[in-house]
């Protein structure tokens, strides 16, 4: 009887077929996610990234196993974030799970929206407040570049608060952020001076539409703005007023086409529209306010 030997796979081989499976499965980013799954699975046996300049070297054959696991994940539309564990933003690294978004780019224009507006400020002590805080990235990304300031991250999720905190942690940074359990801006006391929120924005009709990793793994509570996507603007403005100090400012993100409705609800509560500000894509994306003169 002739024993048929095991083919060896090797890191090219499986990098092919892998970035070929995700093309198939409409991921469009099928040959980056297969060089990073292809790097996480290696970095178990201490080689990391470094192997995929190595084509030519054979998988072990517990290193197949873990990495077509991950591979079959990332193939039913798993977002990757969440298969890896984290995702960079603003240049550091956040722990990602199912009960948070995945940080996304676009929201990194509401961090430069408010280190452009701090730079204008004569160097003080500044308190941050944020709403819908998640995985804590807009908060922890802003303390991380502001040294004199201290946060307040609000989430109704106690899922999405563990994972604040531990972010937080990872940083460095929990004596200057935390995270409490809260519906908005209700039980909140004091004033701040840069108030921010990525609430819930997608209009009801538009949540089936989602890409799958976004609209099968992610947690509908961060993404469902009820009927016309504004619920959550309609909400947390009215008790943004109360919090806001005298000289502070707001910076919320919005969705596409969404800045004339959110600011129109801004101006009803008392507050001055000052800028929008738009993502890399060119999109209205962070709408930056404050007090009206005299409010």
């Amino acid at each position: 009887m002739t024993c048929r030997l095991r083919r060896t796979l090797t890191v090219g081989d499986a990098f092919r077929d892998i970035s070929g499976r995700l093309a198939r499965a409409g991921v469009e980013t099928s040959r980056l996610d297969a060089r990073l799954l292809v790097a996480a699975a290696l970095a178990e046996s201490g080689d990391g990234i470094t192997v995929l300049s190595q084509p030519a070297r054979p998988l072990a054959a517990n290193e197949e196993r873990f990495l077509y696991d991950l591979a079959g994940r990332r193939e039913r539309r798993e977002p990757l974030a969440q298969i890896l564990g984290t995702r960079e933003f603003w240049s550091l690294p956040f722990r990602v799970t199912v009960d948070v978004l995945t940080p996304r780019p676009d929201s990194e224009t509401l961090v430069e929206a408010v280190l452009d507006w701090a730079s204008r400020r004569r160097p003080a002590p500044l308190g941050l407040l944020d709403l819908g805080a998640g995985s804590g990235c807009l908060l922890l990304a802003l303390l991380s570049e502001l040294p004199q300031a201290t946060g307040i991250g609000v989430d109704i999720s106690e899922a999405a608060l563990a994972i604040g905190r531990q972010n937080a942690a990872a940083l460095g940074l929990e004596r200057r952020a935390v995270f409490r359990h809260g519906d908005w801006c209700e039980g909140l006391e004091g004033s701040f001076d840069v108030i921010i929120s990525n609430p819930p924005y997608i209009p009801a009709d538009d949540l089936a539409k989602l890409q799958p990793e976004v609209r099968t793994f992610e947690p509908r509570l961060a993404l469902a703005g009820g009927r016309d996507g504004l619920d959550a603007y309609r909400e947390l403005i009215p008790g943004m007023c109360g919090l806001l100090a005298t000289e502070g400012g707001v910076f919320l993100e919005t969705g596409l086409g969404q800045t004339a409705a959110v600011s129109g609800i801004l101006r009803e509560n008392g507050l001055q529209v000052i800028e929008i500000k738009e993502d890399l894509s060119g999109i209205p994306r962070v709408i930056e306010a404050r007090r009206e003169a005299g409010s």
